[in-house]
């Protein structure tokens, strides 16, 4: 159980002016897994004065910035909270508490019935602090990096086409979208989840791309193109450069070789947009990793949590869900 939220926390929406002290305690998080990501990005990350779908909250504790979280709505009904970070002198005073509060009645207010975070595996703190804040686990998800290559093949028994309707029957019928909760990568929002829709892949094949897995028994496998993303790249002794990433924000089979063939499709597509790596959101199964792991592709290390909050009933200090 936290302790009850310190009076003398203030929450108010986070301004451009706050960048010194929020990168202040900030830049030395996960310092040995590369960093915090917000100090880099944090101008960008903010929303507009007149912006509603977005609102990023500080917390100040005597004045001192003590806490930041942002809210985003992904559709009518569903909010994303992500980047909630706290200042080491200030962790276990109640700040993820109010943060929590103010972004759960933000959400209700825009609308959303469902909030969710995610959360990377190794993070037991926030893990922990997302538990003990309402949060219940949802699903878990890893990446798979399929290397882009323009004469990537797949086995003959499968075909792969840009056909919507046939890669949204595959998604609904399949026992991904029963482990993920109908949960994809949004288009609307890096490293975030919502539940996708038909609509979805009808827009996304227009523009981007979708992918459907045919054999002669039926329908095999589904994925779709989310975006793509510039990142630093590794550049060892030499200066660092850039790499061009493409993200797919599914990717669903029935069996390995359907997973060849979707791999290779996703790998011919890659090519094609110019990037120089991918990576594909699929199920933190036994078989679906060990699948995409026959494939050939790599594998991220870890696999990441989704949880969610009910948002009609946070109010009265309980989760349904739960």
């Amino acid at each position: 159980m936290l302790p009850d939220a310190d009076p003398s926390i203030e929450i108010r929406r986070a301004t451009h002016d706050d960048y010194e002290a929020v990168t202040a305690f900030t830049s030395d998080i996960w310092s040995d897994r590369g960093g915090d990501y917000i100090p880099r990005i944090y101008h960008e990350w903010l929303e507009d004065p007149d912006e509603t779908g977005k609102k990023t909250f500080l917390a100040e504790v005597d004045g001192e910035v003590a806490g930041i979280v942002q809210g985003v709505m992904l559709s009518p009904d569903e909010a994303w909270f992500q980047g909630m970070r706290v200042a080491a002198d200030y962790r276990r005073q109640g700040v993820s508490r109010r943060l929590n509060d103010a972004t759960f009645e933000w959400g209700r207010e825009q609308g959303a019935t469902v909030g969710r975070v995610m959360v990377f595996s190794w993070n037991t703190v926030s893990l922990g602090a997302a538990r003990a804040s309402g949060y219940v686990p949802i699903t878990e998800f890893r990446f798979a990096h399929p290397k882009p290559d323009p004469d990537a093949d797949g086995p003959d028994s499968r075909r792969v086409s840009s056909d919507p309707t046939a890669a949204w029957r595959y998604w609904t019928h399949s026992g991904a979208r029963d482990h993920l909760d109908g949960l994809g990568l949004a288009p609307e929002e890096s490293w975030a989840v919502r539940e996708l829709t038909r609509r979805d892949f009808d827009r996304l094949a227009d523009q981007t791309a979708v992918f459907a897995v045919e054999s002669d028994d039926g329908l095999a496998g589904a994925a779709y193109r989310t975006r793509t993303v510039e990142r630093t790249a590794d550049g060892g002794d030499e200066p660092a450069g850039t790499e061009t990433w493409a993200e797919y924000g599914l990717g669903a089979w029935t069996d390995v070789d359907a997973a060849r063939s979707l791999f290779a499709a996703i790998a011919r597509d890659a090519a094609a947009i110019g990037a120089d790596a991918t990576r594909v959101a699929v199920p933190e199964t036994a078989r679906c990793v060990t699948d995409a792991a026959a494939t050939g592709a790599d594998l991220s290390e870890e696999p990441d949590f989704v949880l969610g909050v009910d948002l009609t009933s946070v109010r009265s200090g309980r989760n349904r869900w739960g």
